[in-house]
């Protein structure tokens, strides 16, 4: 259950050398997911709110996540995750991210400011008091503007099945490659009606939190919107699922298909 909002911005990101024209998302845009343990037992939700704001004279886009356990889960083991990310609006590159979580009592309280043109990052620890300049990988992204950023930046005209999509991000104080396998696309069941979808296997780190490399599945919608709507997690104990149940302030159109 450890991390629930951190699962599901890690799995949306798609990268593609092709930058797209047009934004993917504008001002206003907003998710809310449902988290479900095993397939039956409510587990939390999570919000991302996108908005406008000014950082340092620069106009940028900045988006509030927020993650919780709902339920009887949060009876004996409790998360309450905020992360934030203030990013370019128009090269999406992160300048700020800020993550303050307690999950089941395991804190973490830090905040990085991006230096892009150094490819430097700038680690306040405010749980230790402790700050440390890290250097970065060009363009790095946050996990949350990398959300963003990929949905304006890939061409999902192009993608083959098979294929292998990566990014370079940064999180705490350590850089890693994200990658992701392309398995193909799906018409999937939501709330919303059946829908158009491009289908992922993100790799993770087996261990602790998942049973192996490939405990992981995603599915976008195959539109100008580019959302996240279903993610499945096989944990080593038990499996973890999410689901888009609600949005509003999108910039395209969302296709859904009606049984008849």
């Amino acid at each position: 259950m450890k991390g629930l909002l951190t699962v599901l911005l890690l799995l949306s990101g798609l990268q593609s050398a092709d930058l797209k024209k047009e934004s993917a998302f504008k001002e206003g845009e907003w998710f809310k997911f449902e988290m479900s343990y095993s397939g039956f037992l409510k587990a939390g939700e999570g919000t991302l709110t996108l908005k406008d704001t000014i950082l340092n004279g620069k106009p940028v886009h900045h988006v509030i996540g927020k993650g919780w356990t709902t339920g009887a889960i949060s009876w004996f083991f409790k998360v309450e995750d905020r992360y934030e990310s203030y990013f370019d609006k128009d090269t999406n590159v992160p300048y700020k991210f800020i993550r303050k979580v307690d999950e089941g009592g395991h804190t973490k309280d830090i905040e990085i400011d991006f230096k892009q043109e150094e490819q430097t990052a700038i680690v306040n620890n405010k749980k230790y008091n402790k700050v440390t300049t890290v250097s970065t990988e060009q363009d790095v992204q946050d996990m949350v503007s990398a959300f963003y950023y990929l949905r304006n930046n890939y061409d999902t005209n192009k993608i083959r099945r098979g294929d292998i999509v990566s990014l370079n991000m940064f999180f705490d104080e350590e850089n890693y490659g994200f990658r992701l396998k392309y398995l193909g696309r799906q018409t999937i069941k939501t709330q919303f009606g059946r829908v158009k979808t491009l289908k992922f296997r993100p790799y993770v780190l087996a261990g602790r939190v998942f049973k192996e490399e490939e405990s992981l599945t995603l599915w976008v919608s195959a539109d100008e919107n580019k959302i996240p709507l279903k993610i499945k997690a096989d944990l080593a104990v038990g499996s973890l699922r999410a689901d888009l149940v609600a949005f509003k302030g999108l910039k395209h159109s969302f296709q859904v298909e009606f049984d008849n």
